[in-house]
């Protein structure tokens, strides 16, 4: 048996935490994936949040989740706004200020067959989206980052994303990384918990 596989570790990390009618956010909605992870396993009394600056990205999603529907799939209602994930405070209710289980972030670019590979995340929006993270989770919560070093702009971004995790202080937050250490441009996890006070 080998190692879990960073987006599945991510979801492992992430399933301890949310529950049914519980509260995530896809800071990254991308495929879809993730969200609708978020989605099942908050399921019908919980609700998620998706985040993506390309229509074709939340057009998949959406199609995604409607598919699992369709399946007979019992999931949380869904919301998916075509904006930056560092505008989540600003958008999301209020009420869901220190609330939020788990946030995921699934760095890099839209992998669509016909997407535009030079449109990825970019390290000062992203460092933004996950401090605001940290202030929307509830005591327990968790927030996990997939980087990808291995594409042009990618290095920098998990350079920065590390730089962030590691300056939290830790009566506030825990910082761990999953990585491979034989190869340099493997993705990896970058997951932060919000302490118990």
């Amino acid at each position: 048996m080998g190692f879990l596989s960073v987006l599945s570790y991510a979801h492992k990390l992430v399933e301890e935490r949310l529950g049914p009618g519980g509260r995530a956010i896809d800071g990254t909605v991308g495929t879809g994936a993730d969200t609708l992870f978020l989605a099942k396993a908050a399921g019908p009394k919980g609700a998620v949040y998706g985040f993506d600056i390309q229509s074709e990205a939340l057009r998949s999603a959406e199609e995604r989740l409607q598919r699992a529907r369709e399946e007979g799939a019992k999931l949380a209602a869904s919301t998916l706004l075509l904006e930056s994930h560092d505008a989540m405070k600003q958008v999301l209710p209020s009420s869901w200020q220190g609330g939020v289980d788990a946030v995921m972030f699934n760095f890099g670019y839209y992998p669509g067959e016909e997407s535009d590979k030079s449109i990825i995340t970019l390290p000062d929006s992203s460092v933004a989206a996950l401090a605001a993270s940290l202030d929307m989770l509830r005591p327990g919560g968790i927030i996990t980052a997939v980087l990808y070093p291995g594409h042009p702009g990618g290095e920098l971004e998990a350079a920065a994303v590390e730089e962030w995790a590691a300056s939290l202080p830790q009566r506030s937050a825990g910082a761990i990384v999953y990585r491979q250490l034989q190869r340099s441009t493997a993705p990896y996890v970058v997951a932060v918990e919000k302490k118990r006070n």
